[in-house]
């Protein structure tokens, strides 16, 4: 296909897209298969991939948002974003009524009643109807920018439809719906990962996530319900609010009631609680609130909450049923947890047959017996949970569940003896080498962001160590093709083998892996306190791993700090470390004459005692042994500071003409330069494209000086 060709194709891709992302997201009528729509959209990126100069900020798959971030920064609320009350009784909810007619008398307070979704608070801003910033609750003053995570779903859009107000913040709860929770869940059974508790706890990970690319493969979606600051909007009354939302292309409350008495009130909390099933989020509750904006001001705030609104919360469904066992299972860090196996029984919708028990100290708080009969709820309507004996019901032979007689003191999957860990209240294998263990490790080890080796997760991880074919992760690399190829994936009744074509691109993926950077290795090694930023820092100071495990600069950190108070000891093990460029010197008044450090005293400890050992040195051996040596980032203090940029720090806002911003780092960090997400003072650059953000203006008041992208080029090195 010739460029001009694709340029129409994709083009019309990108419409027929954002038509039927709109009809799923904001009109809840699609009128495709999820199939056809996956076809639409691998088409898409198949021409984007081929033709990569069509590509623009804009277009649906690029929703995955950027480079990962070190951290996120923190932004204020105009307004406050404020919890409300919470009520279970029906009494109360008559109590706020007349509270508010004792504060408002004489005057006719209409309320809405709208479902209470149960999912994570978020602030959206769009300005002239772009979006420009989204953040968390926090703690209501104060919460995370999470622009780039919010980015990914598909229900957000970036631009408002309709005249978009100059200003407006629209306030909601991120979910993820029941179906995309229940197919998520399965996959991760699938691959052997351990399940996800409920909707809301995924929902909440998943915008924590740095990695916007994680969070866009999180079947999320969020629905609005409010305002916070506006500007060139006229709205007297919530109720409005609503079709307005709708009106600009935002995912709104579907379902609401307006009411005038108390008895109003309740019938519609009673309808919500009849319909609010069939919602594709999940709801815990209804929420009141006073209609007009006028009478909300009157009413005002307490410290914590509104005095116009309260939230109604749903008693969970109980049931009664009977404990036939307890078993223990063991969990990927070694640490034993109890099950109640359950005579099956139906809760808010689906059967449930186990339920956890936590561990040992909660048995014997409730006094749980085998034979019991127990009531159970799904805790948020997802997790099943043993609220409590009915010891009415209780057989005349029900013992006290002792857990450790229960397993002989011995791990139930390897046979190993248990200790119990106070400070998790739980009891604890500690073979490394039990399977549930070695399997966990199997998998960090071969995952996306160590190793990356394919196909090596989840299931195929659990048989490959239930099958005796490797004990550790390095046995990965002594695999043959035609053992893989006979994994049984399944069971001796229903076989499924590995198979020869997956068996030959994972051994690819596993010789590919030999070759993979020092940073990567020290990652997928799993050394406690070494997450991805350690590990790139360790590997730019060492030439391999065995220098890593033998590192002076580590010695020296420690002994530094052992010393501190030994001014002249100190000032000679600070200057040897400045000189290799594995420290600098403290601008903090309060660290006068002290330096800051690569990596703390904590990591460096642990690193050296990670490789001194046993299992440590094992690993320094076999590899050895299987003559891998990952290649080493080492740059030198002197070659660092030769780069073009080094020691210079940029900032990125807005769209450039003819590079992504993904892009503009990628030159700036090779050139030894540093990207920061936040202007300061320290900033030496603003790279500035179309429609900056407020980046821009920050540094207009600081005085940064600000670049465009004909400047940068300008820069960089011919």
């Amino acid at each position: 296909m010739e460029e001009k060709e694709a340029a129409k194709r994709i083009q019309q891709l990108r419409e027929e897209i954002r038509k039927h992302d709109r009809l799923y997201y904001e009109e809840a009528a699609p009128i495709i298969s999820d199939r056809e729509y996956d076809r639409l959209y691998k088409e898409l990126v198949d021409l984007e991939t081929q033709f990569p100069d069509l590509i623009t900020p804009h277009s649906p798959t690029q929703r995955v948002g950027g480079k990962p971030l070190k951290a996120f920064e923190q932004v204020s609320h105009v307004i406050p974003m404020l919890s409300l009350d919470n009520t279970y009784s029906e009494e109360e909810v008559k109590n706020f009524h007349a509270r508010i007619r004792r504060l408002l008398p004489n005057e006719k307070i209409p309320v809405v009643i709208e479902p209470k979704v149960d999912g994570v608070a978020v602030s959206l801003i769009y300005e002239n109807g772009r979006l420009r910033q989204a953040a968390t609750r926090g703690d209501g003053n104060v919460g995370d920018n999470i622009t780039q995570n919010i980015r990914t779903i598909r229900s957000v859009p970036e631009r408002l439809r309709d005249a978009a107000p100059k200003l407006l913040e629209v306030r909601g709860e991120v979910y993820m719906d029941r179906k995309g929770f229940e197919k998520l869940n399965d996959e991760r059974k699938r691959q052997g990962l351990p399940l996800f508790a409920n909707p809301r706890n995924v929902a909440a990970g998943s915008l924590k996530q740095l990695d916007p690319a994680i969070v866009a493969k999180r079947p999320l979606g969020v629905v609005f319900y409010g305002t916070g600051a506006t500007e060139g909007l006229n709205v007297d009354v919530h109720s409005e609010i609503f079709p307005l939302l709708k009106k600009l292309g935002l995912p709104a409350t579907e379902r609401w009631w307006v009411a005038e008495s108390v008895e109003e009130i309740l019938d519609a909390i009673h309808e919500l609680d009849g319909i609010r099933h069939n919602f594709v989020y999940q709801t815990d509750g209804a929420v009141v609130k006073v209609n007009s904006f006028a009478q909300r001001e009157r009413l005002g705030f307490t410290a914590k909450s509104p005095r116009w609104a309260i939230a109604y919360k749903y008693a969970a469904e109980r049931v009664e049923t009977r404990l036939r066992d307890i078993v223990i299972q063991v969990g990927r860090t070694g640490i034993l947890t109890p099950v109640a196996v359950l005579e099956p029984v139906l809760v808010s919708g689906s059967t449930v047959a186990r339920a956890t028990l936590h561990n040992e100290d909660e048995i014997k708080r409730k006094d749980i017996r085998v034979g019991d009969t127990v009531v159970i709820e799904k805790a948020g309507e997802v997790i099943p949970a043993v609220v409590t004996v009915v010891k009415s019901k209780r057989p005349r032979d029900a013992k006290p569940f002792d857990f450790a007689r229960h397993i002989h003191g011995k791990c139930p999957i390897c046979g190993d003896p248990i200790r119990r860990d106070p400070q998790f209240v739980a009891w604890r294998c500690e073979n490394l080498q039990c399977p549930a263990q070695t399997t966990r490790r199997v998998e960090f080890f071969a995952a996306r962001s160590a190793l990356d080796i394919e196909s090596v997760g989840g299931i195929v991880a659990d048989k490959l160590v239930e099958s005796g074919l490797i004990r550790e992760p390095l046995d990965l690399f002594e695999l043959k093709t035609e053992q893989l190829a006979k994994l049984n994936l399944g069971t001796d009744e229903a076989p499924r083998v590995f198979g020869e074509k997956n068996a030959t691109k994972a051994i690819k993926a596993i010789e590919r892996a030999r070759t993979l950077s020092l940073s990567r290795w020290l990652f997928a090694l799993a050394i406690p306190d070494v997450g991805k930023t350690t590990a790139t820092q360790l590997a730019q100071f060492h030439d391999n791993i065995d220098d890593v495990a033998h590192s002076q600069l580590l010695l020296d950190v420690l002994e530094y700090h052992q010393k501190r108070d030994q001014k002249e000891s100190a000032r000679e093990i600070a200057e040897r470390l400045i000189k290799a460029g594995f420290a600098e010197r403290s601008k903090s008044k309060a660290e006068k004459d002290g330096i800051v450090t690569e990596v703390g005293p904590v990591v460096a400890q642990s690193v050296l005692d990670f490789f001194a050992s046993t299992t440590g040195k094992k690993i320094l051996r076999r590899l050895n042994e299987l003559e891998i040596q990952p290649t080493s980032e080492k740059i030198s203090a002197k070659k660092a500071a030769e780069l073009p940029l080094a020691g210079k720090t940029f900032v990125l806002t807005g769209t450039l003409p003819s590079m992504t911003r993904k892009e503009a780092r990628k030159k700036i960090e090779a050139l030894g330069g540093h990207v920061s997400s936040s202007v300061s003072k320290k900033t030496h650059y603003v790279l500035a494209g179309t429609e900056p953000g407020s980046k821009f203006d920050k540094a207009k008041q600081l005085g940064v000086k600000i670049i465009d992208e004909a400047e940068f080029r300008k820069i960089l090195p011919r």
